[in-house]
């Protein structure tokens, strides 16, 4: 019992010479008060609602940049409203890197299309490919774009940037939302209005095979609308985020024959004009030498190779990823930070 009381005063004593400052520095501060030299930086990346691939390869990328990343840095991913949220919330400072689709940010940095201004928003690298098509019914007697007057079709959820793509390719085959009846919904939705005919067509896509049209031809016979053929090369001359893919056949039931699409915009990394340069070359260098620790997380991130996370979609590039690419050697001196620029009286495409 003594043995203990002894300890008690002991450590009572060493408290009160703690709080008198006997530990303190010649100044009189405390140790206490003393900055640590261990401080985090909190880094932010918007993704998109939670259900979409935004979410998830958002989830994957801030997740390696938190592991293999500077010990300083505390890095998270964020839910959003996707890719238009992400821009603006990029120019405010509320988040220092996002997600978005090319051709939304393509419009956006030219304040263009649905944009009212433009948006200092810089690209820092590529991730996969949106390949995206107008499905309907095979019994809706659907067989062209133009065919689309006077139905219902799903153009993607309100909101969510999916005009700045559409838009054009609808225009470019003569024909306007005006045209038809435009429907918001996300895609699993749209499949659902598909099957009970509250819908005739809906601009489906993702990565493929993309999970709601294989959905949807499981349940019903699909007919996939062509795009012009003359219409495609006018639109991927005009805007570097459409480019030719080719659906192979028997990539969807009852698909018995090659179908000749478009990708319509890129997943990318993009973040603010102002980022600080070391950071946007720190986390560009993080993501690619740990890419195999993305794929692990998600297959997108196989998109992150050389020949793809430069490929020019007409945004620039920040400086800071510029100089990570440089310095690996796959930066393309011949082209500029930016490309795909449309010709002058194309400039408004969309609007």
């Amino acid at each position: 019992m003594k043995r203990t009381t002894t300890i008690l005063v002991l450590l009572l004593a060493a408290g009160l010479l703690g709080a008198c400052g006997g530990a303190g520095t010649d100044d009189g501060a405390s140790d206490a008060a003393a900055p640590s030299s261990s401080a985090k930086k909190f880094l932010s990346l918007g993704t998109a609602p939670t259900g979409g691939a935004f979410f998830v390869v958002g989830g994957a990328l801030a997740e390696v940049a938190d592991q293999y990343g500077p010990e300083s840095w505390e890095f998270t991913a964020e839910a959003t409203q996707g890719s238009r949220e992400n821009i603006r919330r990029l120019v405010q400072g509320d988040l220092d890197f996002a997600l978005s689709n090319a051709a939304i940010t393509y419009f956006a940095v030219r304040g263009q299309s649905s944009w009212t201004e433009a948006y200092d928003v810089k690209g820092v690298m590529n991730l996969a490919p949106n390949v995206a098509l107008f499905v309907t019914p095979e019994s809706s007697g659907v067989k062209t774009i133009a065919d689309l007057k006077g139905r219902r079709v799903v153009i993607g959820p309100s909101g969510a940037g999916f005009d700045d793509f559409v838009e054009p390719l609808l225009a470019a085959h003569g024909v306007s939302y005006s045209d038809f009846t435009p429907l918001n919904a996300p895609q699993s939705a749209a499949v659902d209005m598909l099957s009970d005919a509250s819908a005739d067509a809906a601009f489906l896509g993702g990565a493929v095979p993309t999970a709601s049209i294989v959905q949807a031809s499981s349940s019903m016979d699909l007919y996939f609308v062509p795009f012009d053929e003359a219409v495609m090369e006018k639109l991927v001359a005009d805007y570097p985020f459409y480019v030719p893919q080719t659906i192979p056949a028997g990539t969807y039931r009852n698909q018995d024959e090659d179908f000749h699409g478009l990708m319509v915009g890129f997943m990318h990394v993009i973040t603010s004009a102002g980022q600080d340069e070391d950071e946007v070359y720190q986390f560009t260098k993080t993501i690619y030498e740990n890419r195999e620790a993305v794929i692990e997380r998600h297959p997108a991130g196989r998109s992150i190779r050389p020949e793809n996370v430069v490929r020019q979609r007409g945004t620039e590039f920040h400086p800071g990823a510029i100089r990570y690419y440089k310095e690996i050697g796959i930066w393309p001196e011949d082209e500029p930070a930016a490309a795909g620029e449309p010709a002058e009286d194309d400039a408004g495409g969309g609007e």
